[in-house]
């Protein structure tokens, strides 16, 4: 018989915000996930990085702006999002690892950083409403649109920069993903809602946007197959928007 194939969502609670807070996080989120597979299921992660990809934009950029003489350039937000599924991952595959061998388990867990192809002509391109980074003054955020870069103010607090929102069109690694789940292995993918990218030919191209991750997890669920789609999240109860 068919094992039972669940996508878990991992929200900002089930990783905190920043370093101390995200070890100390996956601890307990670990033991969840080692309880669905303890009981058969086959388990696909996949989790936010708003916070942590934030930081990442903003020590990259000042790192150039502080340090101009070692001609630094600052990351795109498709190299931040990279950058943020690597070390959650990380964290992420040690825990549930450990979790499992402490109950006797010896299953691989391995993070596949994932790539999700957005439509150029998705309508949030041309209504960035993502906020991302630290807060600007209003010199810094000329600078930032002075490269192009769309920023909005927050009364009272400062500028800070936004990004587009677009839906996720496909995941381009999900053969991959799909043979470890076949291999009955755990899986950490699509990290973030995915590295936003669109297809340019034979290449792909990395996109200044973010994809929230509840919409991948949906989108992942049903290339997978999956029985079961879990998100953990803060809220006591979330609606459809229908789309």
């Amino acid at each position: 018989m068919a094992k039972k194939r669940i996508v878990i969502a991992l929200g900002h609670n089930a990783l905190g915000t920043n370093l101390p807070e995200q070890k100390a996080a996956i601890g307990p989120t670990a033991q969840v996930i080692a309880d669905f597979i303890q009981t058969g299921w086959q388990v696909a992660v996949v989790h936010s990085n708003a916070p942590q990809v934030g930081m990442i934009h903003t020590a990259m950029n000042e790192l150039c702006q502080n340090h101009p003489e070692e001609g630094y350039t600052p990351a795109p937000m498709s190299v931040c999002s990279a950058m943020s599924q690597g070390y959650i991952g990380y964290d992420l595959q040690n825990g549930i690892r450990s979790a499992l061998l402490k109950r006797g388990i010896y299953k691989p867990v391995s993070t596949i950083l994932t790539q999700v192809t957005a439509d150029p002509y998705d309508e949030s391109f041309y209504n960035p409403v993502k906020k991302v980074g630290r807060m600007m003054n209003a010199e810094e955020a000329q600078i930032q649109e002075a490269r192009g870069n769309h920023v909005t103010e927050i009364p009272g607090k400062g500028f800070q920069r936004i990004v587009s929102a677009p839906r996720p069109v496909a995941i381009v690694e999900i053969d991959a993903i799909r043979a470890l789940l076949d291999a009955d292995q755990v899986v950490i993918s699509c990290g973030g809602g995915g590295i936003p990218v669109m297809e340019q030919g034979t290449k792909l191209k990395g996109a200044s946007a973010v994809i929230e991750k509840d919409y991948t997890a949906a989108k992942l669920a049903d290339m997978l197959d999956a029985s079961t789609l879990l998100i953990l999240t803060a809220r006591d109860q979330m609606e459809a928007d229908g789309k």
